[in-house]
């Protein structure tokens, strides 16, 4: 069974940068798309950033130009760069992979906390 781990979270002042990973653990016949989710303290869910098969990169429009995503064929890994961190951004983040043939795998979640 695949499963994939996230990490790189952490408490960071504002105006500050992290680096998460998404990293798989188990065989792996392919990745056609990744995204990271945040999920603020009592709020739900929401898509950050999308890396889909056809390079049609996308972010959410909060994170647009400060987040990178990333992504490493080879490792079958997955990175979202975060800069100019704001409090707003605090929450745990999740990876989720989109695997071939079709199965679709969340991470565990990583939290990113941003306060002075």
């Amino acid at each position: 069974q695949v499963h994939f781990v996230e990490s790189g979270g952490g408490l960071v002042q504002p105006g500050e940068s992290l680096r998460l990973s998404c990293s798989a653990s188990g065989t792996i016949f392919g990745i056609y798309a990744i995204e990271w989710h945040r999920q603020a303290p009592g709020k739900q869910r929401q898509l950050v950033a999308a890396f889909p098969d056809d390079g049609n990169i996308r972010y959410a429009d909060s994170v647009k130009g400060r987040f990178t995503i990333s992504r490493d064929a080879a490792k079958n890994a997955a990175y979202l760069q975060m800069d100019s961190l704001k409090p707003d951004d605090t929450g745990v983040y999740y990876c989720k992979v989109f695997l071939v043939p079709y199965q679709e795998v969340w991470g565990q979640g990583t939290l990113v906390t941003v306060s002075s």
